[in-house]
This record gives structure tokens, sequence and C-alpha cells, in this order.
């Protein structure tokens, strides 16, 4: 079987490795473009074309896909399959229609829900137990094709958004795995979303970042694991960014305003939130290191009494 693997970054790698052990025919990757990254600004490879050229698997990187040129080379290359993971750009119809057993995707959710960009990033902040591996073979909505095989996995009480990620990237190259041996064999199933329980998850905006002390406890620190490793979520003291990393929800109250550094407690401090207190575990203020709470505040006090968030 020729097939034809479209994906750009870490996520994407294990099942680009996997395809590559059952030894099926890669005929091209196509990844998105060298990117400057990092201080020096230079150009950086995507990790799937970094996989794809250590195995000598060629590679295509078009700045557009929706181009007379694009279409007519994937066409000469007559692929039998199209699987597309964590690509970054949406196929249109006439890519859709090359391969004659279509084009598949690797969706990090439970389909229906979290169709969108950021489904894992989504799935912690909004405190779900669990999430999935969903793969669907493609159409022109967003997300919204007929579903071939999906699996499950727990979210634990203290997990991120990367502790997530990582799983269910390994958990993707299986259940890909499975389904283009399905699809070999004719007898990978086939059937409808129901669109009446889709959630979506849109990409990640500056706006999300921001703590909004007025919420509960329980809340930011879902909203503060979904954004560990990236973005990260923040606040501000005395006209500074602070960004939060990790936090702990504590059973108490203060009667404090929400923001208010009510005590240090284990090295740590503790704010009072809309409902129930955090203590933060690890900061960094602005163009500083990233330090767990007793480091930072041996170079940084923060006073009992002072309020976060405050412009």
């Amino acid at each position: 079987m020729r097939i034809v693997y479209m994906g750009t970054p870490d996520f994407a790698v294990p099942c680009l490795e996997e395809i590559i052990k059952k030894g099926h025919r890669l005929v091209a990757v196509v990844t998105q473009p060298d990117r400057p990254r990092g201080r020096g600004r230079k150009l950086q490879p995507p990790p799937v074309k970094v996989v794809a050229e250590k195995n000598n698997i060629p590679v295509l990187q078009p700045e557009q896909i929706k181009t007379a040129e694009f279409y007519q080379e994937l066409e000469q290359l007559n692929p039998d399959l199209i699987v597309v993971v964590a690509y970054g750009k949406i196929l249109p119809l006439r890519i859709l229609q090359i391969p004659p057993l279509g084009c598949i995707n690797v969706h990090a959710s439970l389909l229906p829900k979290y169709r969108g960009a950021a489904p894992i990033h989504w799935a912690v902040i909004n405190g779900e137990k669990q999430t999935g591996i969903t793969t669907m073979y493609m159409d022109e909505g967003m997300d919204t094709g007929d579903v071939i095989l999906s699996e499950a996995i727990e979210i634990k009480p203290d997990d991120t958004v990367g502790d997530v990620h990582d799983r269910l990237a390994l958990l993707g190259a299986k259940v890909l795995g499975e389904t283009i041996d399905g699809i070999l064999r004719g007898h990978a199933p086939r059937f409808a979303q129901d669109h009446d329980q889709a959630s979506y998850a849109p990409m990640l905006k500056r706006e999300h970042e921001l703590i909004h002390w007025s919420r509960g406890a329980e809340d930011i620190n879902n909203q503060v694991r979904g954004m560990n490793p990236w973005p990260g979520t923040y606040t501000t003291m005395d006209g500074e960014i602070l960004k939060v990393w990790r936090t702990k929800v504590l059973e108490k109250e203060s009667g404090s305003l929400p923001g208010t550094v009510v005590a240090i407690e284990d090295r740590c401090p503790v704010v009072q939130t809309g409902k129930g207190c955090l203590a933060l575990l690890e900061l960094q203020l602005q163009g500083a290191k990233r330090l767990d709470a007793a480091s930072f505040l041996r170079g940084r006090p923060i006073a009992v009494g002072s309020v976060l968030g405050r412009e």
C-alpha cells in the first residue's frame, strides 16, 4: 500500500514511526516548512521531517497546499491512503479525493468531543477524567468525519497537558496501526459521529492564559495543569508578569479577597480564590528562570497580604 503521511510536531512522530515499523511503503512525508526558533532564530526542521529524512523518505514542505502544483505533485505520487496527524492545515476536497482508500486522521480526543485545534489542552483545562484517541475518515468539516476506531485513557488528577500529550502520542500510534491493518484487510469499522454531542477545542489565545482569581481553586488548578508546559498561565505581581506553573488545591478558606496571599505554608505562597485556597508550587517572573516556590521566595519574597492580579 502506498501511503503519504502528513504531520508536523512531536505528537505526529510516533505515528510516523509506527507506519515505518510496519513496513508500509511511505512514498512521501508532507510537513510544514522549517521555521525560525530559539534565541538565535535559526531555521529548525519540524520533528516529523527529521524522522523522515533519517529513514530516507522524500519530504515535501509546501507553503500552500491549495495550489495546482501541489495537487499535481500529490496525484503523481499515486497514494492509496493519506494519513494526517497534526499537520496544521485543513485539507481541501481535491486532496481528500485523491487516495482511493481515503484520507484518515488521528485526533487527540474521543470524538465528537473536543473537535478542533487544542483538544488535549481543553480536556485538562475543563477537568475531564478521561480523553483518548480517535481515528476517522476525513471529510470537508472540522473533525466531523466517520469514526474508525477510538480508545480512551484516564486523565489523572495531577496530570499536566504535557503528560497527557505524551501518552496520547503513543496511544495514537497504536490505534493508527490497528486502523491501517483494518483498512488493509477490508474490515475497518465505520460509523457516523453523533453531531448533537459535539464540543469544540479552539486554538489557545493569550486571554486563556490569564488567571482570574475569582474562579474556584479547582478550576484554576485545572487551568494551570492544562497550560503546562505550553503556553503557561500568568497573573501579575507588583506590575510584573508572574507565571504560575504548578499549584495545589487546599481545602481552606480565609475570608480574604480573591488573589490575596493569605499565608506562606511549606515554603509556598497560599492564595485565596473565589472558592478555596491554592498553594503556588512553581513560579517564574517574566525573563527569569522557572523555580520551585521555595527557591523563588529566597530571591523574591512575597508578603502575606499582598494581592496578585492587580495591574
